[in-house]
């Protein structure tokens, strides 16, 4: 299993970046692909992005195409997402989360991940 930790929330004005951070401990981090996802208050939790176990392969929500960019870096046990251009409507608590280990495909159902961060707050102030 992998035990995850995300960094790097925070406050920032619309039109700002953040970068977030996810550093994973336990089993071996590139074997697992990766996402990111977000619950804002009374919403349920919504599909951010997706990296593969190598970083070759990503896959975003339309809400943040072209926005946000999602990259990880396996040396570090790291994952990360860069998130430009905010908006308020970004504002949530986002999670990085694990997909079983070597499984290969895509998936947006947050259902299909099996290991989760506790969290970390991001707030876009209009």
């Amino acid at each position: 299993q992998v035990q995850l930790v995300e960094s790097g929330g925070g406050l920032v004005q619309a039109g700002g970046s953040l970068r977030l951070s996810c550093a994973a401990s336990g089993r071996t981090f590139s074997g697992y692909a990766m996402g990111w996802f977000r619950q804002a208050p009374g919403k349920e939790r919504e599909f951010v992005a997706f990296i593969s176990m190598g970083g070759v392969t990503t896959y975003y929500a339309e809400s943040v195409k072209g926005r946000f960019t999602v990259s990880r870096d396996n040396a570090k046990s790291t994952m990360y997402l860069q998130m430009n251009s905010l908006k308020p409507e970004d504002t949530a608590v986002y999670y990085c989360a694990a997909r079983t280990y070597g499984s290969t495909t895509i998936s947006i159902n947050h259902e299909r991940y099996i290991s989760w961060g506790q969290g970390t707050q991001v707030t876009v102030s209009s």
